[in-house]
């Protein structure tokens, strides 16, 4: 699953995408909009994408993250429009039959 979304991310939408019977584990990472970055204050963000390209890195990045990990599944959900505090800017899930390729993995596609 990969998408961008003007609409709320459904969280359990993007897990139950990555679990499955050879999933010993999942892993879910929330971008969520803070209100401070250090001294300097948020009270909303706003984001915008060009959907075919942001699709197409997206896929470039997960792609490489199945050829680096043994991986079940992996799922990525980036919104665009205006976010207020608190609410989810990216959902990032990754399944694998262990923890350790999961959790390197989920870090390594959100970074």
């Amino acid at each position: 699953m990969l998408s961008i979304s003007h609409n709320p991310i459904e969280v359990n939408r993007v897990t139950d995408a990555v679990r499955g019977l050879r999933a010993g584990a999942v892993v879910l990472f929330l971008g969520t909009v803070r209100e401070f970055t250090g001294e300097l204050q948020t009270s909303s963000l706003d984001y915008e994408a060009f959907e075919e390209m942001a699709l197409d890195s997206l896929r470039q990045i997960t792609d490489e993250a199945r050829r680096r990990w043994t991986l079940v599944k992996t799922a990525v959900v980036h919104r665009t429009g205006s976010l207020e505090l608190g609410d989810i800017a990216v959902a990032v899930a990754v399944s694998s039959a262990h923890r350790g390729p999961a959790f390197e993995a989920g870090q390594w596609i959100m970074d």
